[in-house]
């Protein structure tokens, strides 16, 4: 799945083609994605688009009378394309604008969602979303108080949308390898000064990631046909039993919370 450097670069891609166009109309080939995608989007016409943003992994297309909501779930990708392309399989929608192109998402899987937030309102999957990480909302001392009372491996914490948004599983392990935090070290026993350099890392590891264009996934390429680029930069994800980049000592990798986690035994306590 698409991690939030991604999604920024997505936002990045397809905003200078939206930002100040109209949209035109809205062509649904495949209404139920995730879900089923709404009447109030399906319906749009000629509605000037103010801004596209990202809360999350969320991006949201804003309009006068509220928001369309993209998750890109497992498989899809938006990229803009001339008016006249025809749709290849699982084109699923097209947004149609003004400039003579539209707005394409493609999701092989339809585990990706389509979803409105009318204007004033908060939807409700956006509603409990804790700080954006590349905000000073996000901070030493609020990982450090998300951290005090909870037994948990730090890693499932720092995956937690409520603790802060948008740190999946790539930068999770990146971020403790950087930090020197075992994965599965309960978040109440890591030390403030750790938290506060793992609060840090986990800032420059996102920042960097998106100045490198996203990871390349397997389903994954920025709007405009392109791969990301950080991949190549990886120090653990990826990397089970192979030497770590600092001591030489094989990587181990186990599986929290149902996912791969990849760490050194020797770098990391």
């Amino acid at each position: 799945m698409p991690e939030l450097p991604e999604v920024e670069v997505s936002r990045l891609g397809i905003s200078p083609h939206l930002a100040g166009q109209q949209l035109l109309s809205v062509v649904a080939r495949q209404r139920q994605l995730r879900w089923w995608i709404p009447d109030e989007v399906v319906q749009l016409t000629h509605q000037p688009i103010l801004a596209v943003n990202r809360r999350a992994k969320y991006l949201l297309i804003s309009l006068p009378a509220g928001d369309i909501i993209l998750h890109l779930g497992m498989s899809g990708h938006l990229k803009v394309v001339a008016s006249s392309t025809l749709p290849a399989k699982h084109d699923h929608l097209d947004l149609v604008l003004s400039n003579n192109k539209v707005l394409r998402l493609n999701d092989t899987r339809r585990f990706g969602a389509v979803l409105w937030q009318a204007k004033g309102q908060v939807h409700p999957l956006l509603a409990a979303l804790g700080p954006e990480p590349l905000t000073d909302a996000f901070s030493s001392q609020t990982l450090i108080n998300a951290c005090a009372k909870r037994s948990a491996a730090i890693k499932l914490v720092l995956m937690d949308n409520k603790v802060v948004v948008g740190v999946g599983n790539i930068y999770a392990n990146e971020a403790l390898f950087k930090a020197g935090i075992l994965p599965s070290a309960p978040a109440n026993s890591v030390t403030a000064a750790k938290l506060t350099l793992l609060s840090t890392v986990v800032k420059e590891t996102l920042a960097a990631a998106i100045v490198q264009g996203g990871t390349t996934l397997k389903d994954f390429s920025q709007a405009d046909g392109k791969p990301g680029y950080f991949k190549q930069q990886l120090l653990v994800y990826g990397r089970g039993a192979k030497p770590c980049v600092q001591c030489q000592q094989p990587l181990t990798e186990i599986k929290l919370g149902q996912r791969s986690t990849v760490y050194c035994t020797l770098c990391q306590n």
